[in-house]
């Protein structure tokens, strides 16, 4: 959905100052859980051509709030793939700010009016710092504030905000309306290294682990697979309960392009090696904030051909065949002492594909897979993947910011319960692709 994020400072106009004091929002590094884990709500929404829904995208969020004396709540997308806590502000007026909620700055007497450098805004500055902040899909232009950042929703009264980081915010002025006029979630909260952020006190977990220097440097998303069970992110640890398999570790691979990616020794589709990837430069991207699994332009096609395969003679007839349940070749992600797979159900088109035989004047069905093309300029690309919902859904995973690695884990799914399907998605059996999978 997002994708990956750059940005580029600018300059515009003022807003009123005040002076954060961080006894005020009661900081303290003794009182943080080991483990701290907000539930995520998902969301799909459809995608549509020429009036009908052909496809739907879907977005994991959970719940912030901002301020210290009268705290202001908002959802946000725990982004690996970008760097800023980005929320829009009263002044944007965009209708994909419009229908979220938006942070006021006078409503907040803890919030700093800053430039980009952090240095307090003068009462009668007639511009300031700005920031434009491009995702894989969509363009954000801000402002900066400093203010109290904490997880969750407000703790009842006389509780102590344990989950709180003095930080620096980007506060929107501008959003385009796709993505983010679409979703529900009102914000972004970047989970990449500082490289991504304009400079480290922008950057939520390094801040976290900064001013609570007796936490562990650790944060770990669980992406439920079924409907009616809560996906997770945890930071200082992980939750035992949803490692299905000893924690296998890879260390980042180019820590100093920000993003949380590995290198990828092979790729594989039962056997066969990707040959684009046989000379171990190929790289993976870890990323929340998208939905797909990405892969390399150049070898789109090539995968695509290696991936496909007949529906087997007994589902032929089958009309409603869902690809995803029908067996195929493991794809393999070789990461060194690592070794990570999709199977068919987190890669296949649900629905199959009348083609015609080579030089046979008859049809069959075949099942085909779902990627999303990926072109990137070096040093990031070309020969990247990115790694969203499909290898998030399927492995848990933890990110170590101080050993600057990733653990895998077969993700521990909860024991099928009542499904409920959240709202604007397709029926479960829908064949659509994104559509909830069928229990």
């Amino acid at each position: 959905m997002f994708g990956l994020c750059r940005f580029a400072p600018s300059a515009a106009l003022p807003l009123m100052g005040a002076l954060l004091l961080l006894q005020l929002i009661g900081l303290r590094a003794d009182v943080l859980p080991a483990v701290h884990s907000i539930p995520l709500k998902k969301q799909y929404v459809p995608v549509e051509k020429n009036g009908k829904t052909v496809a739907y995208k879907t977005a994991y969020f959970g719940d912030v709030h901002l301020g210290a004396a009268d705290p202001q709540t908002f959802t946000v997308v725990f982004d690996t793939g970008s760097g800023h806590v980005i929320l829009p502000s009263t002044s944007c007026n965009s209708d994909a700010c419009v229908k979220h909620r938006r942070y006021n700055r006078t409503a907040s007497a803890s919030a700093v009016d800053i430039e980009m450098d952090g240095t307090q805004l003068k009462p009668d500055a007639a511009e300031r710092d700005q920031v434009a902040i491009a995702f894989g899909t969509g363009e954000v232009l801000g402002e900066f504030i400093r203010e109290a950042v904490c997880l969750g929703s407000p703790p009842v009264s006389g509780s102590s905000e344990s989950s709180c980081v003095d930080l620096r915010v980007v506060l929107a002025s501008k959003m385009t309306e796709d993505p983010f006029a679409h979703f529900d979630f009102d914000g972004v909260l970047g989970l990449g290294l500082s490289a991504l952020t304009l400079s480290p006190e922008f950057n939520f977990f390094g801040q976290m682990l900064a001013q609570r220097p007796g936490m562990q440097p650790r944060f770990a998303v669980f992406l439920a697979r079924s409907e009616g069970h809560d996906s997770v992110i945890s930071f200082g640890g992980h939750e035992d309960r949803f490692a299905g398999s000893d924690i296998q570790w890879a260390p980042v691979a180019m820590s100093e392009l920000g993003y949380w990616q590995v290198q990828l020794k092979s790729v594989k589709v039962g056997d066969q090696e990707l040959e684009d990837c046989s000379d171990g430069s190929c790289r993976a991207i870890l990323d929340t904030g998208t939905s797909l699994l990405g892969v390399p332009r150049q070898a789109v096609r090539s995968m695509h051909r290696m991936l496909a395969r007949p529906v087997p003679e007994e589902f032929s007839e089958d009309a409603g065949a869902d690809c995803r349940r029908l067996p195929g070749a493991q794809l393999e992600f070789d990461l060194g002492e690592t070794v990570v797979s999709l199977t068919p159900e987190d890669y296949s088109r649900p629905t199959p594909f009348n083609m015609t035989l080579p030089s046979q004047d008859k049809w069959r069905l075949f099942c085909r897979s779902l990627l999303l093309p990926v072109e990137m300029a070096a040093p990031l690309g070309p020969k990247v993947f990115i790694w969203g919902e499909p290898m998030l859904r399927r492995y848990y995973t933890i990110y170590d910011l101080e050993n600057h690695r990733i653990g895998f884990s077969l993700a521990k799914q909860p024991e099928a319960g009542e499904r409920q399907v959240p709202a604007g998605a397709a029926p479960v059996g829908s064949l659509l692709s994104g559509a909830p999978l069928a229990a």
